[in-house]
């Protein structure tokens, strides 16, 4: 993250003794990316962080693909996975590559182990839902339209509010950030930026837990789920500071940028990481040159996929699609609007359309489990009008 954040209490130094009450040391953990030479920050700990009582090897989860088959455009119902769950046993991965995994879940369950992603970065959009999400960094509320940013190496665990909940799944194996050309030297997003630092929330309370027992935190790494039992609650810190720790911004706050005539996609562009993007499709006024097209052109992708979560509005340039829907438009071949969207569109003013969309640099491979949710004529719906 491009700003510093404390919480707790922390010592006046780095690396100096710390002591609790009864005169014991608390346990400081440098936590960082990049072998020590990326983002990092210091937690305190009642305990030692290596502590466990039981390990074991809870399974692979790779994911399964299909075989290849014809290059063509894909759409897929995601309203139609119905299985729920906790926010990580519930996930239900549609696409993916070396670089990312995309899925969604409905957890209407809460947590009853702490997790771990060691393999890289998540985000978690919130489509639908309230509650919260405890961490080693302090507790996170959550509201639709949320990005929830998880670092890499992050204990957590997800509690839904009662009532219908919807997440879109980010995966990295890489560090998720802002997007460099909206940043500084310094790490400060200016002022032609969408958002600023105003828009981001981090940690709201440090809750520190000194319960001893059995507490369970699952950790994916190296593409396999390990579990870790610990001998005291993993939420144990007194303290932190530094640049790395989750954080949320929400879609409604991102302020689109709009231009004469129709603006690429790279204006959208809310996260970054290695080999892909993430943008963010929202409310805005279209284009205002007179004889201006707001709908966007028909464009290849000659070195990237295209992925769009659909979650609320009326999408302009697209037909057959839902709430929930993702579609995906391969490299290699060229995409765009719908037949008639391109006429409808000429002389309107705004659009009400809110989606994510995720461009890849590396090709995407649908999973195994997309099928069942498939529309498998939407490749032909370029054909009628």
């Amino acid at each position: 993250m491009p700003f510093y954040r404390q919480m707790g209490e922390i010592p006046r130094k780095r690396h100096i003794i710390f002591r609790k009450q009864d005169g014991s040391l608390y346990r400081e953990q440098v936590m960082g990316t990049k072998g020590f030479s990326g983002i990092q920050s210091i937690l305190y700990h009642h305990n030692p962080p290596t502590q466990i009582v039981k390990s074991e090897l809870i399974g692979d989860c790779r994911l399964e693909y299909e075989e290849q088959g014809d290059l063509c455009h894909r759409h897929f119902h995601t309203n139609q996975l119905s299985e729920s769950g906790d926010a990580v046993a519930g996930r239900r991965y549609l696409l993916g590559n070396e670089d990312i995994r995309i899925g969604v879940v409905n957890p209407t369950e809460k947590m009853a182990y702490f997790y771990r992603n060691g393999d890289g970065d998540e985000i978690l959009f919130v489509h639908v839902g309230t509650g919260k999400i405890e961490t080693i960094f302090g507790t996170l509320t959550y509201r639709p339209g949320d990005y929830i940013v998880i670092p890499v190496g992050t204990i957590y665990r997800v509690l839904p509010d009662a009532g219908e909940s919807k997440f879109l799944v980010i995966e990295s194996s890489s560090w998720i950030t802002t997007p460099k050309r909206y940043r500084n030297d310094h790490g400060q997003l200016l002022e032609h930026s969408p958002f600023c630092e105003r828009d981001i929330r981090g940690p709201e309370v440090l809750e520190t837990h000194t319960e001893k027992g059995e507490f369970e935190v699952r950790t994916k790494s190296r593409e396999y789920l390990h579990s870790h039992i610990l001998p005291h609650h993993p939420l144990d810190v007194v303290g932190w500071d530094g640049y790395l720790y989750p954080w949320i911004f929400n879609i409604a706050d991102f302020e689109p940028i709009t231009g004469r005539i129709h603006m690429p996609p790279p204006i959208h562009q809310t996260f970054e990481a290695d080999n892909f993007v993430i943008c963010s499709f929202v409310p805005r006024l279209y284009d205002y040159h007179p004889e201006a097209i707001p709908t966007p052109y028909y464009h290849s992708n000659v070195d990237s996929d295209e992925v769009l979560y659909y979650v609320k509005g009326n999408f302009m340039s697209r037909k057959g699609v839902s709430e929930g829907s993702i579609t995906l438009h391969p490299s290699g071949i060229p995409h765009g609007p719908h037949p008639g969207t391109i006429e409808a569109s000429i002389g309107k003013k705004e659009t009400v359309e809110l989606a994510v969309m995720i461009d890849t640099f590396r090709p995407l491979r649908v999973v195994k489990q997309a099928h069942p949710v498939e529309d498998k004529n939407y490749k032909y719906s370029w054909n009628h009008n």
